[in-house]
């Protein structure tokens, strides 16, 4: 899933799937992407609670945001609650706010986020940690919009549309008895699963030349060439912390830069060396740990070589451009490591 500012850089053009927002744009040439893509659009347009399920850095608060501007609501608050981030006995004050004298420190009232948010949408993510009590109040919030704010017992109405979000599978925490059935079952009707970086190995090269672009412009850093190698490298990656462990990886590389030109040396040590080694683990050449640096750095080009025309099953088009190379150049590159024999 490729994430861009909607007046950031240009992507490559003839991508699967393209959805526009407000403030962002979302591309994919991924298709389990592309049919999440058009799922939330259909859902944007009505007032349902939604719930998104994905790994840590795999978008979800941007994806939400598009929801949020492609809906009637568009033009009111989006407002962002990170559950894990607050200590448990919090969320809830935070959630439905409270009134003054509702416990030792309430000395003033305070708006929760649901009151807060007004007509707009409320995101909750992480919302896994809630605790038993919490959990009954947001079914309950939910069902009929009622709250009351802690230390009331005037009740009040949400008119938010709510999106909640996890990073863990809620139907395996229902079974260990850790979240509550009737709030899973009442949620999963419309639930969204992000697939992590990893299984988006076609997007991976074109969301780091938008970060590329996006933090050459940030930071004013001048970058006119990304050496093939560089993308292959972060192509052979399993990215654990998925897309915005890319952009934190692409960052840096952006700021090491001195020559104009994105190369290997550019990138973490350690992301170049799990990098190839993944690559072996796939069948790829071994790089030989205790060879001179140019002959490692061959070694590794090759095994990134190879595990792209696997990806690709030999079809050197679509492995040259996945490499961000040209026919002639993938051509020249096989030449190179003895691997000609490749078939097209």
């Amino acid at each position: 899933m490729i994430i861009v500012p909607a007046n950031g850089p240009p992507q490559p053009s003839g991508a699967l799937k393209t959805i526009r927002s407000r403030s962002v744009v979302y591309r994919t040439n991924t298709p389990e992407v592309a049919d999440l893509l058009d799922s939330v659009v259909r859902m944007a347009a009505h007032d349902v609670t939604l719930l998104l399920v994905g790994e840590t850095g795999t978008g979800k608060t941007t994806l939400a945001r598009l929801i949020h501007e492609l809906s009637p609501r568009g033009e009111s608050r989006l407002l962002t609650v990170a559950c894990g981030a607050m200590p448990r006995d919090l969320i809830e004050t935070e959630l439905f706010g409270h009134v003054k004298g509702a416990f030792t420190s309430a000395e003033r009232s305070k708006v929760g986020k649901f009151e807060a948010a007004e007509d707009g949408t409320l995101l909750l993510d992480e919302i896994d940690v809630l605790g038993p009590a919490q959990q009954v109040k947001l079914l309950r919030v939910i069902e009929t919009g009622e709250f009351e704010a802690v230390g009331s017992n005037d009740t009040r109405q949400s008119r938010a549309r709510l999106i909640v979000a996890s990073n863990r599978n809620l139907k395996t925490l229902v079974d260990k008895n850790e979240f509550r059935a009737d709030l899973y079952y009442r949620l999963n009707m419309l639930e969204f699963r992000i697939p992590p970086l990893r299984e988006r190995s076609n997007d991976i090269v074109p969301l780091a030349l938008g970060f590329v672009e996006e933090l050459c412009q940030a930071h004013e850093i001048n970058v006119h060439r990304i050496h093939p190698e560089f993308l292959a490298c972060l192509e052979g990656y399993s990215w654990p912390g998925n897309i915005r462990e890319l952009k934190n990886y692409i960052r840096r590389a952006v700021l090491f830069c001195r020559s104009g030109e994105l190369t290997l040396g550019d990138l973490a040590p350690h992301l170049v060396e799990s990098a190839a080694g993944g690559a072996q683990s796939s069948g790829a050449q071994r790089v030989d740990e205790h060879a001179p640096l140019r002959k490692r750095v061959a070694q590794s080009e090759r095994a990134m070589l190879e595990e792209a025309l696997r990806r690709h099953n030999n079809n050197r088009t679509m492995t040259a451009r996945s490499l961000g190379l040209s026919r002639v150049g993938l051509y020249k590159k096989l030449k190179k490591h003895g691997m000609v024999g490749a078939r097209r």
